[in-house]
């Protein structure tokens, strides 16, 4: 049996462009999300031994499973007298024209459920990480030490960089060791993260704690027009929804998600907000916000509580070609979106969460409750954000990528990247055009991330996208039976030994064999 989420729900989707009128309308692992407004129905359960392994897996075994929401409207009883906690900013050193950045993952503790202290793991801290700024031009010094006890990488998400430099499982350094990758900032305004992205590891690790925000800045005329006082009217905002039991031990795997009596807490800037919406207030009268869903697999659409806008300047890969009025951001897993609030009077923002996998989170949840106290008076906004020159794809090389799945096992191309060897290899060249269909031949959901260079959207699910699918991506969601088609340049680096990767960011579905790599060699 399997389960469809409903097509004619507007819930969760972007307010303009084509992915807001495509319905979900593919099969997949999940039923519909509870609508409810407040801190919502956020508990499922799977009836059924072998639910979510896979629906090749679950037609094997003749198995039948079914969803059930449970949990509480915790609206009227949510405290807000929490302040939202802000992310240091990482300290760094400038010599020789070289900025230096230390950091060091390692373990600690976190109350991911209230009142339940769970083993987590952070970069100089007890869980995240702290958010670097790097400027456009500048050189980048990073020297990470791991502590954790295991193997790991750190992966700049997002990042047009060398490759050696990119974080992938190539780039895995042993406990105890430092690894030191340098490189020039050649990216433009945006907002990047940083994660592990070590084989078969990067869920446990990245649901333990490990992440943490990157804002890059450039010098523009827009860049300057925008609020950039980090904290004050620039403000990162990381959603999380993960899996814990009674415990507070943190599920990343199937066996962990298949444990009963399982609890999926929403946590914001690593602070759990179930029960409590955090408070915000802004001393100036326009505020940025940029947010992450840095959760392993859910999605996370933001929204106001009062049905109003939300004014997004940003994707992934940086602004949009102008301000759109939306009312609706939907953040696949690994996803980044900014957008800014000019406000008179308090706003809560929102956000429903949908099962992005077997198990996981769904209900709408109030996190933050924006409370202004200013007098100044922002002058407009640029009427023009960027400038982005759509790809005109007739002579682009085309090729086809396949998510699939044979039974448990996630494969792209009909190869799982459980290890190098067995992946599959995209081969390319340095400023190769490509345009590329992304198939997902799977009735599941995935979020499909490429790295080293942006890409732009040119078909989703056979339409044209619109709205801020005009924006510049790295991750976007492929619908179960869906597909979306995209195109790229290959610019500035090459390689012939280290290999950039391409993967489902569902994290469970990059671990258990949906990735491939990427070779970009001197053409």
């Amino acid at each position: 049996m399997t389960h469809t989420t409903d097509p004619t729900s507007g819930t969760g989707r972007q307010s303009k462009g084509a992915h807001a009128k495509n319905g979900r309308d593919g099969k997949g692992e999940h039923s519909n999300p509870a609508k409810g407004r407040g801190k919502g129905v956020h508990r499922r359960s799977f009836l059924g031994g072998m639910a979510g392994v896979g629906l090749g897996a679950v037609g094997a075994a003749g198995a039948t499973f079914g969803l059930l929401s449970g949990g509480n409207d915790k609206a009227s009883a949510a405290d807000a007298t929490a302040t939202l906690t802000i992310p240091d900013l990482a300290t760094a050193t400038t010599t020789d024209g070289v900025t230096t950045y230390t950091l060091e993952a390692a373990a600690g503790t976190n109350e991911v459920l209230s009142g339940v202290t769970s083993t987590t793991a952070g970069y100089n801290g007890s869980y995240l990480g702290p958010t670097m700024k790097w400027t456009n031009g500048e050189t980048v010094l990073m020297n990470i030490t791991n502590s954790l006890g295991a193997d790991t990488t750190v992966h700049f998400h997002g990042a047009h960089i060398p490759a050696k430099m990119d974080g992938g499982p190539q780039n895995a350094f042993a406990d105890g060791e430092t690894w030191s990758p340098t490189f020039e900032v050649k990216d433009e305004a945006k907002t990047l993260w940083y994660h592990p992205h070590a084989l078969g590891t990067t869920a446990e690790q990245v649901v333990h704690g490990l992440a943490g925000m990157i804002i890059v800045e450039d010098d523009s005329d827009v860049s300057a027009a925008l609020p950039s006082e980090y904290g004050v009217d620039d403000i990162p905002i990381i959603l999380q929804c993960l899996a814990v039991d009674t415990a507070g031990d943190i599920k990343y795997n199937v066996t962990g998600y298949l444990t009963s009596g399982l609890s999926y807490p929403v946590l914001c800037n690593g602070v759990n907000v179930d029960s409590t919406t955090l408070g915000f207030t802004a001393t100036k009268t326009r505020t940025r916000f940029r947010v992450l869903n840095a959760s392993p697999a859910d999605i996370m659409t933001i929204q106001r509580s009062d049905g109003g806008t939300l004014t997004q300047i940003a994707t992934d890969q940086g602004y949009l070609a102008e301000a759109a009025e939306v009312t609706t951001i939907r953040l696949v897993a690994g996803a980044r979106a900014e957008f800014v609030l000019d406000l008179a009077d308090a706003v809560t923002l929102q956000t429903v969460v949908t099962t992005g996998w077997i198990r996981g989170g769904s209900g709408t949840f109030d996190f933050l409750t924006v409370t202004p106290s200013a007098s100044d008076t922002p002058a407009d906004l640029p009427s023009t954000l960027n400038t982005i020159t759509r790809y005109d794809t007739t002579d682009f090389t085309a090729r086809t990528i396949t998510l699939g799945q044979s039974g448990a096992t996630m494969l792209i191309n009909g190869s799982a990247g459980t290890s190098m060897s067995s992946m599959a290899m995209i081969s390319t060249t340095l400023d190769a055009e490509e345009v590329w269909t992304i198939k997902n031949s799977t009735q599941l959901e995935h979020s499909f991330h490429l790295h080293d260079v942006p890409y732009q959207l040119i078909e989703i699910n056979g339409e044209e996208p619109t709205g801020v699918d005009l924006g510049w991506f790295d991750t976007y969601e492929v619908v179960g039976g869906g597909s979306i088609k995209i195109a790229m340049k290959f610019t500035d680096f090459t390689d012939d030994t280290y290999m950039y990767m391409l993967h489902c960011h569902l994290l469970q579905h990059e671990d258990e064999g949906m990735m491939a790599s990427l070779m970009v060699t001197e053409s």
